[in-house]
């Protein structure tokens, strides 16, 4: 007599009727297996964050990159609040010597940003990571995400360390308001995210770090000082058209300035936007 067979569809009904008693090293092919994306591994966006995650920490660059901004940040607002103090400049918020910082502090995160994207291509991991996650605006997507959020949180650490340090060096030079010294170190911390995501966009275009910290460094600090330092209002009204020199006006508080925070905000977003536009541009025309 043969048993009955059952289509996998029906295996549980088949138990349950008493048609028979499964092998107990067979799986149930109705039971999601967990090593797939349908039995609980992260899939879709949320797995190319969590992927992303993973790899930025595997690696000591970060640890490097944020002790080293936060190293930076301690001893450029010792310095600014010092100098402020000893020149017998005006009271100005606290707030003003973390702001300031960032010109320095930026590099912290614009390399680690840099490092993220372009070691990839450096030892052919790139390779991998688009065979786990073959959509490649996807893959850029999560990594400036994650990268982002990353320099968010070190801009606002920095920012409570910076004013900490600062406040003690002016020694009574400087003002402090809970509502301005913190709108100022989220705005630290927003500052840093879109920086990072522009080099995130730059290093996905140049595909090699000394390519594009060159363009980091010109568009961060080269330009902006030159404009600065050969002076006058035209040069001065383009940089304030750059990152930095939008970034600089919604960091700082009771600066005049030739827009609103909101504006200068759009500015540095639309910056680092056009960065990301054409590192995908790159990484979607170009073989890894």
């Amino acid at each position: 007599m043969t048993e009955p067979t059952t289509t996998p569809g029906r295996r549980t009904d088949a138990l349950r009727a008493g048609r028979g008693t499964p092998d107990p090293g067979t799986p149930d092919p109705g039971t999601p297996d967990p090593g797939t994306p349908d039995g609980g591994t992260p899939g879709g966006f949320a797995g190319a964050v969590a992927c992303e995650w993973t790899k930025l920490w595997s690696v000591r660059a970060p640890y490097l990159c944020l002790l080293a901004g936060l190293a930076i940040t301690g001893v450029f607002t010792f310095y600014y609040a010092s100098i402020a103090r000893i020149n017998d400049h005006p009271v100005e918020p606290v707030g003003n010597a973390v702001a300031s910082s960032a010109v320095l502090t930026q590099f912290a995160v614009v390399i680690l940003a840099t490092v993220a994207v372009t070691s990839e291509y450096a030892t052919g991991s790139v390779r991998a990571s688009l065979l786990w996650v073959p959509r490649r605006h996807r893959v850029q997507a999560a990594k400036a995400l994650v990268v982002a959020v990353v320099s968010f949180a070190a801009g606002v650490v920095y920012a409570v360390v910076g004013t900490a340090v600062a406040w003690g060096a002016f020694d009574g030079r400087a003002s402090f308001d809970a509502g301005t010294t913190l709108r100022q170190a989220l705005s630290v911390g927003l500052y840093l995210a879109l920086v990072a995501a522009l080099a995130v966009g730059t290093a996905f275009a140049t595909r090699h770090p000394a390519g594009a910290l060159s363009i980091l460094v010109t568009l961060l600090w080269g330009l902006p000082s030159v404009l600065l330092g050969v002076g006058g209002p035209d040069l001065a009204a383009v940089n304030d058209y750059l990152p930095h020199g939008a970034g600089d006006h919604f960091m700082r508080s009771g600066v005049e300035a030739p827009y609103a925070p909101v504006t200068a905000t759009l500015i540095v977003v639309a910056w680092a936007g056009v960065a990301h536009l054409a590192g995908l541009y790159v990484l979607r025309g170009r073989d890894a």
